[in-house]
């Protein structure tokens, strides 16, 4: 039986009307961090799995790991995606090692059990024994005995899995607000793959969340952002949260390199810093409004990125509470252009673990959790902009963290 998870862990309440601070052992305690599993992972939440055109023909799967569970995402029919664990029904074995390939069914090594693409037991050897010797009891069903399957919809290009039956359909799991949000983008057309990063970041996984929520550090931090003024303090923007606070989108409009009032309380910005390649800024308008950038972190599990052309979604898979996986898959649209395309892929070199900006998150939040981690009964403040939690139309704000961390104090139960 799993570990009852219906008491908070000893000591680690958190007082409902203080919105401005967030205790340190949310990052670092251990049975925290299996609650989150419980009721965050595995509970009544979508998960990004993939995109479809990653496994585009009967057979091509992929795999990957939700919450810390191994799971296949496979096409199982020519109009149906399946995500399955990745552990066999007899000894448990985690049977898939590939991150990719092409199977006409799913076996397992140990045994040679074999399961048809959406996971259901369609073989097991010498199930009536051997010249009448031993085998399989005779009630055995092997209807009872197949992969465990998750919950699935594939949404305008991008596979979404839950382990839960209390999931609300993923349109309403985002809210009609952050459908608009969504469908900008992820509007129905085709997707392709132009290529991956990975990495692991030693800190927890909220901290990521928490990064693309928080526009105050966007204008300071990033000297690329602040400079050549794709994501600073004083451009039209704006903080978007979804009803009950688990969702937020970041959305700018680019400026330029000049030097204002804002730029000079700016240490990092370099007002004389120039390119050698300038195409990286080659930015051409594609999306409604005059928005060019639209960060959605969707959770708990994705950061759906557009900024500028570039086009990414960015998975964190927890890797207990001091660490996280982050895979990174930047993607165009079929129909697009070869000059298009090569903009895209261009322009993705700002991002991922030695991107000209994203490198920079990946240091911070490691800091982050190496602060956190030696003096856990202190807390973080969050209380930039004061202690509502509502949609701004300005960056110099920490609601979307707040709104994130009353949610997570409801679903935890802390």
């Amino acid at each position: 039986m799993p570990e009852d998870m219906t008491a908070p862990p000893a000591d680690r309440i958190w007082d409902a009307g203080e919105t401005g601070k967030v205790p340190y052992w949310v990052y670092t305690d251990d049975a925290v961090y299996r609650r989150e599993l419980e009721r965050i992972w595995y509970g009544p939440h979508w998960l990004y799995c993939a995109l479809e055109a990653e496994i585009p023909n009967v057979g091509d799967f992929k795999t990957t790991t939700l919450g810390e569970r191994p799971v296949i995402v496979v096409r199982s029919t020519e109009d149906e995606i399946s995500v399955v664990e990745n552990r066999c029904a007899h000894r448990g074995v985690k049977f898939c090692q590939s991150r990719s390939g092409h199977a006409k069914d799913l076996l397992c090594p140990y045994h040679q059990w074999a399961y048809d693409l959406s996971g259901k037991l369609i073989g097991v050897p010498f199930r009536r024994g051997v010249r009448r010797q031993g085998g399989m009891p005779a009630d055995f069903d092997p209807a009872r005995h197949g992969l465990n399957r998750l919950r699935v919809e594939v949404v305008n290009g991008v596979v979404w899995a839950t382990f839960s039956d209390e999931t609300p359909p993923f349109r309403e799991y985002l809210g009609e607000k952050f459908w608009k949000h969504y469908t900008r983008v992820y509007d129905g057309r085709k997707l392709e793959v132009l290529g991956y990063n990975r990495q692991h970041i030693p800190a927890n996984w909220k901290l990521m969340q928490e990064n693309i929520k928080d526009p105050y550090h966007a204008g300071l931090l990033h000297v690329f952002f602040v400079t050549f003024g794709l994501f600073r303090a004083d451009q039209k923007s704006a903080v978007d949260i979804d009803d009950t606070g688990r969702h937020g989108i970041l959305i700018s409009r680019k400026g330029e390199q000049e030097v204002n009032d804002v730029t000079t309380d700016m240490r990092n910005f370099q007002g004389d810093l120039k390119l050698a390649d300038p195409r990286i800024l080659d930015v051409v308008k594609e999306f409604p409004g005059d928005e060019t950038v639209g960060m959605i972190t969707v959770f708990p599990s994705v950061i759906l990125q557009q900024q500028v052309n570039s086009l990414t979604t960015r998975q964190i898979v927890p890797k207990g509470p001091n660490g996280f996986d982050f895979h990174w898959t930047h993607w165009c649209y079929a129909d697009d252009t070869p000059e298009m395309r090569l903009r895209r892929t261009r322009q993705a070199n700002l991002f991922g673990p030695a991107g000209f900006v994203s490198a920079d998150d990946g240091e911070v939040i490691e800091m982050s959790q190496q602060g956190f981690s030696a003096a856990a009964d202190e807390a973080a403040l969050v209380l930039m902009g004061g202690r509502e939690i509502a949609p701004t139309d300005h960056m110099v704000t920490e609601t979307a963290i707040r709104g994130m961390y009353r949610y997570w104090r409801e679903v935890m139960g802390l």
